[in-house]
Order: C-alpha cells, then structure tokens, then sequence
C-alpha cells in the first residue's frame, strides 16, 4: 500500500501564506499525478492544483497567481505553496497521488488532510 502523510496546515490570518508538504511512502513504482484538493464545510471537495510527472500544472481558477505547486519525484513529495490568503481558502486540504504499484497497476491515494483555517 502507499501513505501519503500532510503537513504544514495552520491557522494563517488573512494576506499570510502557508506551505503545504505531501510524502508519499510505500510500494510505489512511480507517481503520475499527485495533487491538492480542498474541502470547506457544507461543499464538496474541489480541486486545488495538480502536477504530472512530466511538470504539466493545472491551478483551480480561484487560486491561480497566488498559489504555487511543486514536487520533487525524488523525494515522492508536492508542495503547495499558498500566498495571499483569504477566508474562502479555509477548508480541509487533501494531498492525491496517482501511483502506478507495479507497472501496470494504477491506484489512487488520499491523505488524511490538514486543516487550513483564515482568519480576518
């Protein structure tokens, strides 16, 4: 099985930033997409950002210019870096990853999420 562990969520007041760190752990034969989606209470999960393994990034169209992700395939980890917060950003943020087990087995994974809360 594979682990994806979160870290680096907060309380942050408005216009403050927050990094974001996923490490996936397990029987991985490689990661194709690892990404970020968010839960606020009462909505459903959204996506936040996603990169593949090749660089392609994809940003949710209310964080784009002030969210930034990243990854570093070595490490089996993505980041997300979140500047300029603003209260709609509160909400449960979950790392997924697109793992390949062996060659030709594919499953995707969740983390347990870290709480992201902005204050005003």
């Amino acid at each position: 099985q594979v682990q994806l562990v979160e870290s680096g969520g907060g309380l942050v007041q408005v216009g403050g930033s927050l990094r974001l760190s996923c490490a996936a752990s397990g029987s991985i034969f490689s990661i194709n997409v690892m990404g970020w989606y968010r839960q606020a209470p009462g909505k459903q999960r959204e996506l936040v950002a996603v990169s593949t393994s090749g660089g392609t990034t994809n940003y949710a169209d209310s964080v784009k210019g002030r969210f930034t992700i990243s990854r570093d395939n070595a490490k089996n980890t993505v980041y997300l870096q979140m500047n300029s917060l603003k209260p709609e950003d509160t909400a449960v943020y979950y790392c997924n990853a697109g793992v390949f087990i062996t060659s030709v087995l594919f499953r995707q994974f969740w983390g347990q999420g870290t709480q992201v809360t902005v204050s005003s």
